[in-house]
C-alpha cells in the first residue's frame, strides 16, 4: 500500500478515481424536481422484496428508490453495450468495425453512447409516467393509488425526463473518464460503488429484523460466498502452446513455449447482468400491456425476488448467457488461426481445424461448471430469502460477485503498474 502511493502517477490516478466516485455518489442524493418525497418510503419498501426493482436500485446505488437525478444509474449504458455486442454478430458493418482496431472501437463507442441516450429517454419517460399513474411501479403493483408526481403537466414531465437522461449521460461520461484517466474499468468501478453503498443499510436491516445469531450466520455465509468466488475466479485451464524453431538469416527464432489461459468463469459477471437486464424489460413495459392477466403474472411472478418463476428464469438465463457471451468473446477458429500463423501448435494436436475443435471442446467443458457456479451464487441468496422471513439480504450473489471480481481486476492493474516500476506488487505468483 505504501508503494502504491509513493508512485506519483499511480497516486494521482487513484485520487482522481476517488474524486469521480465522490461526484457520482453526490448525484445519487440530488433529488429530482416535482416529486412528492413523502411517498418515497413506500417505493423504498418495495425494493426490499427483491426482483427487478431491487436489481435496478442496486445498480443505481439507491438513487432509483430515492428518485434522484442519477435514478437510472448505469443500466442504460450496460443495456446499450449488450445490444451493440449482440448486433455485432449479425450486422457485418459492426463486425468490420470490431476488426479495425482502435479506429473501429471508437465508432462502436460513439454509437453505444447514442443508443444509451435513446434508451435513457425511453426508460425515464416510462418511470415518470409510472410514478404518476399509481398503477404499480414497474409492474409490481405495490404503489396502487399513490401519485409521486401530484402536479403533472407537460413542461414538468419534459424537464424530469431531460434531467434523468442527462443524469445517465453524466454517469456514462464519469465511467469513461475513470477508464481513461483513473484506475480500473470505469463502468465496473461505478457498478461496484453502487453495490457497496447498499451493503451497510441492508446489513443493518437484517440485524434489526432478526437477532445477532442470524446476523452472524449471514456474515459467515457472505464470507463463504467470497471464498468460493475468489477460488473459481482464479481457476483456469492452461493449454500449452509450443512454437517451432526457425532460422531467419543468421538468427534463430521460436523454440519457446507458452500457454493459453482459459478461465473457468470466462464470462465474469456479465451473465447475471445480462439475465437481470432481460428480466427487467417485461417489468418496464408492464404498465402499458393491455392484458390484465399478463400484468398480473409479471407483477406477482416475474419481478418478485421471492417467486420461484423469477428464480428459475434467472438461473436458466445465467447459464444461457454464460455460453453465449463466452462464444462471442472467445473464437476458437480465430485463435487456432493465430497459433498457426505464429508457427505454434498444441502438443498432440495438429494445427488448423483439429486445434479449433480441441479449443471449442475444452471451452465448452469449462463453461459448464462456470455457468452452474454463477447460477448457484446468484440464486442461493434468493432461495434463502424465499425460504425465510429475511428481507434485504445483504450478501446477494451478484453483489459479492461484482465486488470481488472488480476488486481482483483493479488489484491486477495496480500490481502491473507497480511491477513496471520494479516494485513488489500485491499479488504473488
Amino acid at each position: 500500500m505504501r508503494m502504491m502511493f509513493r508512485v506519483t502517477d499511480l497516486r494521482n490516478k487513484i485520487l482522481f478515481t476517488g474524486f469521480i466516485v465522490a461526484l457520482f455518489r453526490l448525484g445519487c442524493h440530488i433529488p429530482l424536481p416535482f416529486v412528492d418525497f413523502s411517498a418515497i418510503q413506500q417505493l423504498q419498501d418495495q425494493a426490499k422484496l427483491g426482483g427487478a426493482v431491487a436489481f435496478l436500485d442496486l445498480f443505481s446505488g439507491g438513487a432509483l428508490t430515492s428518485v434522484a437525478v442519477f435514478a437510472l444509474g448505469i443500466m442504460p449504458y450496460i443495456t446499450a453495450s449488450i445490444i451493440m455486442q449482440l448486433l455485432a454478430v449479425v450486422i457485418p458493418k459492426l463486425e468490420e468495425w470490431q476488426n479495425e482496431g482502435q479506429v473501429g472501437q471508437k465508432k462502436i463507442t460513439q454509437w453505444t453512447r447514442y443508443l444509451t441516450v435513446a434508451l435513457a429517454l425511453m426508460q425515464s419517460t416510462g418511470i415518470i409516467f409510472a410514478l404518476h399513474q399509481g398503477g404499480g411501479f414497474l409492474g409490481t403493483g405495490q404503489l396502487q393509488g399513490v401519485d409521486l408526481i401530484p402536479h403533472f403537466d407537460a413542461p414538468r414531465v419534459l424537464l424530469m425526463v431531460i434531467t434523468l437522461t442527462a443524469g445517465t449521460a453524466m454517469i456514462m461520461w464519469l465511467s469513461e473518464t475513470i477508464t481513461q484517466r483513473g484506475v480500473g474499468n470505469g463502468m465496473s468501478i461505478v457498478i461496484t460503488v453502487s453495490v457497496m453503498s447498499r451493503l451497510p443499510a441492508q446489513g443493518s436491516q437484517v440485524l434489526a429484523g432478526g437477532n445477532a445469531f442470524e446476523f452472524a450466520l449471514m456474515l459467515l455465509m457472505g464470507i463463504g460466498v467470497i471464498v468460493g468466488i475468489v477460488f473459481v475466479e482464479s481457476g483456469m485451464r492452461k493449454i500449452p502452446v509450443q512454437f517451432a524453431k526457425r532460422v531467419v538469416g543468421r538468427r534463430m527464432f521460436g523454440g519457446s513455449s507458452s500457454y493459453i489461459p482459459l478461465k473457468v468463469n470466462q464470462s465474469g459477471v456479465i451473465p447475471p447482468i445480462f439475465a437481470s437486464s432481460v428480466l427487467y424489460f417485461p417489468a418496464m413495459f408492464a404498465t402499458v400491456i393491455p392484458f390484465p392477466w399478463v400484468r398480473d403474472f409479471i407483477s406477482t411472478k416475474l419481478v418478485r425476488g421471492d417467486s420461484m418463476v423469477y428464480i428459475t428464469a434467472y438461473a436458466v438465463m445465467i447459464v444461457f448467457f454464460a455460453y453465449f457471451y463466452t462464444a462471442i468473446t472467445f473464437n476458437p477458429e480465430q485463435q487456432a488461426d493465430i497459433i498457426r500463423k505464429q508457427g505454434g501448435f498444441i502438443p498432440g494436436i495438429r494445427p488448423g481445424p483439429p486445434t479449433e475443435r480441441y479449443l471449442a471442446k475444452v471451452l465448452n467443458r469449462l463453461t459448464l461448471p462456470g455457468s452452474l457456479f454463477l447460477a448457484a451464487i446468484a440464486v442461493l441468496p434468493l432461495l434463502v430469502v424465499a425460504a425465510s422471513n429475511i428481507s434485504g439480504f445483504p450478501f446477494g450473489g451478484i453483489s459479492i460477485l461484482i465486488i470481488v471480481g472488480v476488486a481482483l481486476e483493479t488489484m491486477k492493474q495496480i500490481d502491473s503498474q507497480l511491477m513496471m516500476r520494479n516494485y513488489e506488487g500485491f499479488l504473488r505468483t
